[in-house]
């Protein structure tokens, strides 16, 4: 990106609610039924049926609200918004516009920079349009499913920002419970609202807003795009023509962006308050709720409690899974920065490296805690912990039979090593003569030879403790 330019980001980001029924009637929310059988007058908009507010779904906004530090306003106000989808059985959809039920907050990034939140709304989802060849088709089942429409100022500067922004709103309505934000099944989808102006220059350049993104990769590929793509036309004069306010989309294959329609603004959308519900008033003992330790806390308090490093603690807490796990190898005696490196290092690559998510892991906390402990009392050595790992990946075994099955059990019996050492010593009793003169380099010769002639079963630890006693 040119030196000479600023990029401004603003996300607005939809998140499902993970309530039992929908918004405003009690049709089930679960995901992956048979098209079209989770439906009923009310979320296919039929003449005379009403809409009855979903109070779970108000006291998860409210628990959102407190995690970033907003106002929580205890009276607030639903409206319809204008437009025709095919996904969206009414032709309005019910949404919050002049006085949503949370403003003003705040996501801390971890250089300190704030990201002002504008505002989080309460709305229904629409459904979903299936292209198929030349047939389409809707499937309504996620019409009326609670949304949490949460919209930042443009306050980020490059795509990195927005994603270090969005990978800790991530985080926070995980920990928080109030949606499993599958990005996948686009229960966490974000549109991005990219403009470029010169350095220096005041007013914004024109906005243009990219479509249902659904992974990170893919946000910062297309902020990216659209970022350069606004500077080329800058620099060859001819932004007027080719940038314009408009909706686009992305295209995961090409790597571009593609235009969808003209942008709207809100007076396209003809709102006007919602004649079928009331002024939603927010109970006294929502506003008392308590919320779990969020991870910007958590990884402090790992950094002063654990003595973790700053990076270590970052990957620890970014999913809530990932920290309950290492908490409960805390909890089963293992040192923090042994349960760290057997987590994050090892068990988390070999995750990775099969596509397996941690709820998902072969290896429970407790088996890997074992293996933790067992490499602490030298039972294994940390090589062979991590051979036991691999085996805990592919079977279902316990620790110490899998110890057993691979004949990994080291040797801690002094007398025992003593011998191996002594026979060493003997068998080379030139190299300990050059030992001996000043060639102390040869020590890690004498150690590979004691532990060939354990077949590697011999604690390293003692062998060392042994060959300096021995070479003195």
């Amino acid at each position: 990106m040119s030196k000479n330019y600023e990029v401004v980001i603003g996300l607005e980001v939809h998140v499902q609610l993970n309530t039992k029924s929908k918004i405003f009637c009690s049709c089930p929310t679960s995901f992956g039924d048979e098209p079209n059988i989770n439906t009923c007058p009310v979320c296919l908009g039929l003449p005379g049926a009403l809409p009855v507010m979903n109070k779970e779904a108000v006291k998860k906004a409210v628990m959102f609200g407190k995690a970033v530090n907003a106002k929580i306003n205890k009276i607030s106000t639903f409206e319809r918004k204008n437009y025709f989808y095919p996904d969206l059985p009414k032709g309005y959809q019910i949404s919050q516009f002049v006085v949503p039920i949370v403003e003003n907050g705040e996501i801390i990034l971890d250089n300190g920079k704030k990201i002002g939140i504008t505002r989080a709304h309460l709305e229904e989802d629409a459904g979903k349009n299936i292209h198929e060849g030349d047939v389409s088709k809707v499937d309504l089942n996620r019409a009326g499913t609670p949304l949490l429409e949460i919209v930042s100022e443009p306050d980020m500067r490059s795509s990195d920002e927005a994603i270090e922004y969005l990978k800790k709103l991530h985080a926070i309505v995980k920990y928080l419970g109030i949606s499993d934000a599958n990005m996948q099944e686009g229960s966490f989808r974000c549109d991005a609202n990219v403009s470029v102006r010169p350095k220096g220059q005041k007013e914004f350049g024109t906005r243009v807003e990219i479509k249902n993104l659904n992974s990170f990769r893919f946000i910062k590929q297309a902020i990216e795009y659209e970022v350069e793509r606004h500077i080329e036309a800058y620099e060859y004069d001819e932004y007027e023509d080719e940038v314009i306010q408009e909706t686009r989309l992305f295209d995961t294959k090409s790597g571009e962006t593609k235009s969808m329609r003209g942008k709207e603004e809100s007076a396209d959308y003809r709102y006007f308050p919602e004649p079928d519900l009331l002024p939603l008033e927010v109970p006294d003992e929502f506003f008392g709720i308590e919320i779990p330790e969020l991870p910007n806390e958590k990884k402090k308090r790992y950094m002063e409690e654990y003595k973790l490093k700053e990076y270590d603690a970052g990957v620890l807490t970014a999913e809530p899974e990932l920290a309950e796990f290492f908490e409960k190898m805390i909890e089963l005696g293992v040192e923090p920065h042994a349960a760290n490196r057997w987590l994050a290092i090892e068990l988390l690559g070999r995750l990775n490296k099969a596509g397996i998510n941690i709820k998902n892991s072969p290896v429970t906390p407790d088996k890997l805690s074992l293996i933790a402990i067992r490499e602490k009392e030298a039972v294994i050595s940390g090589a062979g912990g991590k051979k036991v790992l691999d085996l805990l990946m592919e079977e279902e075994i316990e620790v110490d039979a899998a110890i057993e099955k691979l004949g990994l059990k080291q040797v801690s019996d002094e007398g025992a090593i003593e011998k191996m050492v002594d026979e060493v010593l003997e068998r080379n009793s030139d190299k300990v003569a050059e030992y001996k003169s000043g060639k102390e380099k040869l020590f890690g010769f004498f150690v590979g030879q004691v532990m060939k002639a354990s077949k590697g079963k011999a604690n390293p630890q003692i062998v060392n403790k042994i060959l300096k006693e021995k070479l003195k």
